[in-house]
C-alpha cells in the first residue's frame, strides 16, 4: 500500500450514504450510478467536530443562536495563522452560506440593471446570482491554453463597460481547480480598482491547496487599498465537510462597505444555527490534524485520477492546485451532452454547461480511493465498449 493510504486509512472508508437524507447521493437513488457531482465529501467528519457537536445537543436546548467570543476568536486565529492576514472581528459578518451571500453582494453592490462580472467557466452560483438581482451578468472567459487555465485582461478589458460595478471572483477556482498566485490576482484587483468595481473575492476552498508549490493569497491582503474595495467569502464548510451545517462568514474591513452588505441581507438570510457555529469553533480550533491527513489523502486521489484519465483515449484533465474538483475536457467523445455520456457509464457527474463549460464535466473526487477507482474502471469500459 502507497504511504498516502497507509497514513490516512481513516478516509478509505465511509459510513454508508444511500437511503439517507444525502442530496448527493438520492439523486441516483435506484439506479447503478456512482455520484461525482455536488461538492461534499464522502468522508466522515473529524473527530473533535463530532464531540463538539454530541455535546451541544447534549444540552438538549436548541434556540437562537449568536456568536460567541470565542467563535470569533477561532476565525481570527484560523485565518491569521493559515493565511498570514490579520483581520479583525468587527470585520467579520457570519452567514448561512456563501451561495446566498452571492445573492446579497449582487444587490448591495449593484444597482438593477448595473452589471456584475465572473470569469468563464465557474461554479454556476456565479452565474444565476445576478440573473436573480435584476442585474447585468458580464462575463469574461478564462484563457485555456497548454491546459493552463489563465486570466485574460485583454478580454477582461474588452467585457466591462462604465456600468460594471461587482466582480465575482472564485478563488482558488471551481471549477478549474487553479490557486491562483499574487500577481494574477493583483492585476485583476488593480483593474477593479481602477474602475470603482467592488470585488467579492469567494475563498471557500482556500484551505484546499493540493499543489505543494502553491499557496493561497486572499484577495483582501494584496494591498491596504484593494482591501478596502474587496469583501471576502470563508467558511469550514468544504475544508471540513460541513456544508449541511450552513455556517460560512464574510471579511469586510470597508465600514462603509459592510454596513451596506449588512442592511441589504437584513430579513433575507436567516441567523447561524447553534450547530453551525459549534462546529466551526471545533473544525478551526482542533481540526488542524484532520485537515492535513484530509490534504494528504486528496492529493493522493488527484494524482491516481490525472494519470489515470490522461492515459485514457478522448479525454483529459488538466492540473488541480487546489480544491477536490476536476475539471475534465471531454469534447474527443464528440457527444453534445457528456455528462449524459458519463452517466450512461454509470457516473454521476457535473454538466459542464451549467458552468458555462461546453464539452466538460467536472467530477468530485473527495471521496474512498476505491470508490475513485470502481469510477475509472467505469469510464474505461465505456470507452472500450463504444
Amino acid at each position: 500500500m502507497d504511504e498516502c493510504r497507509t497514513k490516512t486509512a481513516g478516509f478509505d472508508t465511509c459510513p454508508v450514504r444511500t437511503d439517507t437524507d444525502s442530496l448527493k447521493w438520492s439523486r441516483y437513488r435506484g439506479r447503478d450510478v456512482l455520484p461525482m457531482w455536488v461538492a461534499d465529501m464522502d468522508f466522515r467528519c473529524a473527530e473533535p467536530i463530532l464531540g463538539a457537536i454530541r455535546q451541544r445537543v447534549e444540552h438538549a436546548v436548541f434556540g437562537y443562536a449568536m456568536a460567541r467570543p470565542d467563535d470569533y476568536e477561532a476565525v481570527i486565529e484560523w485565518v491569521g495563522s493559515r493565511h498570514e492576514w490579520a483581520i479583525r472581528r468587527e470585520w467579520i459578518v457570519w452567514l448561512p452560506g456563501l451561495v446566498p451571500a452571492l445573492n446579497v453582494a449582487c444587490r448591495a453592490f449593484a444597482e438593477p440593471g448595473e452589471g456584475v462580472l465572473t470569469f468563464t467557466p465557474v461554479y454556476p452560483p456565479f452565474l444565476s446570482a445576478p440573473f436573480f438581482s435584476g442585474r447585468e451578468l458580464v462575463k469574461c472567459p478564462l484563457r485555456h491554453e497548454r491546459g493552463r487555465w489563465e486570466f485574460d485582461l485583454d478580454a477582461l478589458a474588452e467585457a466591462v463597460t462604465p456600468q460594471t460595478r461587482l466582480l465575482l471572483l472564485c478563488s482558488p477556482h471551481n471549477p478549474v481547480g487553479r490557486v491562483w498566485t499574487r500577481q494574477e490576482l493583483l492585476a485583476v484587483a488593480q483593474f477593479c480598482l481602477e474602475r470603482d468595481i467592488v470585488i467579492c473575492s469567494d475563498e471557500i476552498h482556500c484551505d484546499l491547496v493540493l499543489e505543494e508549490s502553491s499557496r493561497h493569497c486572499p484577495t483582501a491582503v494584496l494591498s491596504d487599498e484593494i482591501a478596502e474595495r474587496t469583501m471576502t467569502l470563508m467558511s469550514p464548510a468544504k475544508t471540513f465537510n460541513l456544508p449541511g451545517l450552513n455556517c460560512g462568514f464574510a471579511i469586510i474591513p470597508n465600514a462603509a462597505l459592510r454596513r451596506r452588505f449588512t442592511h441589504t441581507m437584513r430579513g433575507i438570510l436567516p441567523h447561524v444555527n447553534i450547530l453551525g457555529y459549534a462546529a466551526c469553533r471545533a473544525a478551526f480550533t482542533q481540526g488542524r490534524a484532520w485537515h492535513r491527513e484530509l490534504i494528504h489523502y486528496l492529493r493522493g486521489n488527484r494524482d491516481y485520477l490525472y494519470d489515470a484519465v490522461n492515459a485514457l483515449p478522448n479525454l483529459s484533465m488538466g492540473p488541480v492546485e487546489g480544491t477536490y474538483l476536476a475539471w475534465i475536457d471531454a469534447t474527443g467523445l464528440h457527444t453534445n451532452h457528456p455528462a449524459k455520456w458519463f452517466e450512461r457509464a454509470g457516473l454521476g457527474v457535473s454538466d459542464g454547461r451549467d458552468f458555462d463549460g461546453d464539452g466538460f464535466v467536472r467530477l468530485n473526487f473527495g471521496c474512498p480511493r476505491s470508490l475513485l477507482e470502481q469510477a475509472v474502471e467505469r469510464i474505461q469500459t465505456a470507452l472500450t465498449s463504444h
